[in-house]
C-alpha cells in the first residue's frame, strides 16, 4: 500500500506565484522599467555597472538592468530590492542583518516603503549589490544567458523562502490548536480570556495563567501569592515532514532546558509526524517529559487526550 501525502503545499505556491511574479520578479521590473526615462537610466547603468558587464550583457541581447540594481530603478520600485536579493541567492536572513548592513532596508521589499535612512543610503547599497551582480556575471563565466535563465535563479532562492514561510505558517497554526484544546479542557473555570490569553480560577481560588509565549510556545503557570508558580512549558514542533523530526526535537530540547532554569517543572513536547517513535524522541529530548501527537490530542477517546487532560487538571488545580 501507499501513502502518498497532497500536494497541497505547491497548490498554494502556485497561487502565490501570479502576486509574486508581478509584485518582486522579472515582470514588476519590466514593468517598472517601462515607466522610466531609459537615458536616465542608461546614465546610472553606466555609473555603477562596470562597462565590461555592460559589454558582456549587451553581446547576448540583455538590458543590465536584469542582472544589476541602480538607485533610478529601487526609487521607483523600492520591492525590486528582492528581485536583486533573489537572483543573488542570498536569503532573506542572510540579507537583512546588521553584519551586512543592509538590515534597515528590509522594508523596501517587504513594504515598498523608503525611509530617511534607506533614502541616504540606496546610492552605496546599489554600488555594493552591483558588486556582487559582477562576481555573479563573471562567475557564469560562458554560460549562455538570458532572461529564463536569470528568471530560475530567482526561483531557486525563491523555493526555499516560501517552504519556510510554510512552515511558519504550519507551526503557527500547530500552536493555535494545542492552545485551543486547552481552552476547551478548562473552559468550566475560564475567568476571563484574550486572543493570546487564558485566566482561569482553580479549586483554590487561585489565578492560572495560561498563554502563549516565544520559547516555549505556551506556557501555564499558577499565582502563589504576588509570584506565579511555573507549572508548565509546552513546546509545539507541527512539521509534518518525519525526516526533520530530529531537528524539531532538538529545538524542543533547547526551549525545555532554558525552561527547566527558568523555574518551570512540567516540559512537554507535542509532535505531528507519523509514525512517531517514542524511544527516539526521549534520546533527542530528554528533558521531555511528556511527548503528544497533534492528531491524539484531536480525539477526546484517546489515551493521550485524557492524558494530556488529566495532567493539566492535576497540575493547575482547577475544577471541571
Amino acid at each position: 500500500m501507499f501513502n502518498v501525502p497532497s500536494p497541497e503545499l505547491q497548490v498554494d505556491f502556485a497561487l502565490l506565484m501570479k502576486q509574486i511574479r508581478e509584485s518582486l520578479l522579472q515582470d514588476a521590473l519590466n514593468k517598472t522599467v517601462r515607466k522610466l526615462d531609459i537615458p536616465d537610466l542608461d546614465r546610472d547603468l553606466a555609473n555603477y555597472v562596470p562597462t565590461e558587464c555592460l559589454s558582456i550583457l549587451a553581446a547576448q541581447g540583455l538590458r543590465a538592468e536584469l542582472l544589476f540594481p541602480v538607485p533610478i530603478v529601487l526609487r521607483a520600485n523600492p520591492r525590486l530590492l528582492g528581485y536583486y536579493r533573489l537572483l543573488y541567492g542570498y536569503s532573506q536572513k542572510e540579507f537583512y542583518t546588521a553584519r551586512t548592513g543592509v538590515g534597515p532596508f528590509k522594508s523596501m521589499e517587504e513594504r515598498g516603503r523608503i525611509t530617511v535612512r534607506n533614502e541616504n543610503g540606496i546610492d552605496g547599497l546599489c554600488a555594493a549589490l552591483c558588486g556582487s551582480g559582477q562576481s555573479l556575471l563573471l562567475g557564469l563565466g560562458t554560460l549562455k544567458l538570458s532572461t529564463r535563465v536569470l528568471d530560475e535563479l530567482t526561483l531557486l532562492t525563491l523555493g526555499p523562502q516560501l517552504r519556510g514561510g510554510a512552515n511558519v505558517k504550519r507551526g503557527a497554526v500547530g500552536i493555535r490548536v494545542v492552545f485551543n484544546i486547552i481552552q476547551n479542557i478548562v473552559a468550566s473555570a475560564v475567568s476571563g480570556t484574550t486572543d493570546a490569553r487564558i485566566e482561569v480560577l482553580n479549586a483554590a481560588g487561585r489565578k492560572v495563567i495560561i498563554a502563549f509565549a516565544a520559547d516555549p510556545d505556551i506556557i501555564i503557570q499558577v499565582q502563589m501569592g504576588t509570584e506565579y508558580r511555573k507549572v508548565i512549558a509546552i513546546e509545539v514542533k507541527a512539521g509534518i515532514d518525519f525526516s526533520n523530526i530530529h531537528n524539531r526535537l532538538g529545538e524542543a530540547e533547547k526551549s525545555h532546558q532554558k525552561a527547566r532554569l527558568a523555574g518551570y517543572t512540567e516540559c512537554w513536547t507535542v509532535v505531528n509526524v507519523e509514525p512517531f517513535n517514542l524511544e527516539m524522541a526521549r534520546q533527542e529530548s530528554p528533558t521531555t517529559n511528556r511527548f503528544y501527537r497533534i492528531s491524539d490530542l484531536l480525539k477526546p477517546e484517546s489515551p493521550e487526550y485524557q492524558d494530556f487532560r488529566d495532567r493539566i487538571i492535576s497540575l493547575t488545580g482547577i475544577t471541571v
